[in-house]
């Protein structure tokens, strides 16, 4: 075997795309656990951001299997959507500009006027522009954008390398 495909190497291009699956997957994780653990509804923005780490999946996994390059980047450019995502909902939690208007009240179709009006006057109202939890002064969006970007950073550090691991 050749000190190139020696046991322990990885690609740079492969350790990037993982550590952003990784984290990716964790945080979605995170998320449904304070969801469906410690009964905080999200949010229409915090769908968006779990959206966000979905497409991160994807990419990932994509990058991951096809071991090239630009597919390394493509992922690390949908994790800093991601990012994104995350601080514009922080910034609006922090009152620093508006964020939507809608609401997350979820209504099914083939509900009568009466039907539908019972749903959504029962159906918790989740502002976007609220701090349910925090940690350290910060919010679950401001760490999900402070978690995705650092890790979209060291992404990119990763893919700087040529490969990862000891060489035989």
């Amino acid at each position: 075997m050749s000190a190139g495909h020696a046991c322990g190497v990885m690609s740079a291009t492969r350790a990037a795309s993982l550590l952003l699956f990784v984290v990716s997957a964790g945080l979605l994780l995170g998320a449904l656990g304070f969801q469906y653990l410690g009964g905080l509804a999200p949010c229409e923005m915090c769908y968006w951001q779990r959206w966000g780490h979905v497409a991160v999946l994807a990419a990932a996994a994509v990058a991951f299997v096809g071991n090239r390059r630009p597919l390394g980047v493509l992922a690390v450019v949908v994790m800093l959507v991601a990012a994104g995502l995350g601080a514009y909902h922080a910034g609006v939690e922090l009152k620093w500009w508006q964020g939507v208007t809608a609401c997350t009240a979820p209504v099914g179709g083939g509900l009568s006027t009466a039907e539908m009006m019972d749903a959504l006057l029962r159906a918790p109202l989740v502002r976007c522009d609220s701090i349910p939890w925090s940690l350290f002064g910060i919010s679950m969006a401001g760490w999900n954008a402070l978690i995705s970007a650092g890790a979209a950073l060291l992404a990119l550090l990763l893919l700087k390398a040529k490969r990862i691991g000891k060489q035989a």
